[in-house]
């Protein structure tokens, strides 16, 4: 399965942005679907996960209550809802597809990555 994430760009501190993730050539409902970000200069972290039908989430706690991840299964997409956005934020995020869990060697397909930049 191939992935595009796209819906980033810049925001300012508080602001809100809704990432998308579109898979293609594959079987999207059955891989568990993550949104991992890397900053300049840090190794890539985890984000969000939501299970292949998504009836479970797990998020880092550093976003826990402002970011929300969903996927529509009918649609082959993947989302991550960002609220309450914070100069921490800013970062090139990447989804996943694959098992479920927090680690990137966990997931086999990404996709190029998206820039959020939050400004103060």
């Amino acid at each position: 399965v191939q992935l595009q994430a796209f819906g980033g760009g810049l925001v300012q501190t508080g602001g809100y942005l809704r990432l998308s993730c579109a898979a293609f050539g594959g079987s999207f409902s059955d891989f568990a679907v993550a949104w991992f970000r890397q900053a300049p200069g840090k190794e890539r972290e985890f984000v969000a996960v939501i299970s292949r039908t998504g009836t479970a989430t797990t998020y880092a706690n550093t976003v826990q209550g402002r970011f929300t991840i969903s996927r529509d299964n009918s649609k082959n997409t993947g989302y991550l809802q960002m609220n309450s956005l914070m100069t921490e934020d800013t970062a090139i995020y990447y989804c996943a597809a694959g098992r479920r869990g927090v680690t990137y060697a966990e997931y086999d397909y990404w996709g190029q990555g998206t820039l959020v930049t939050v400004s103060s």
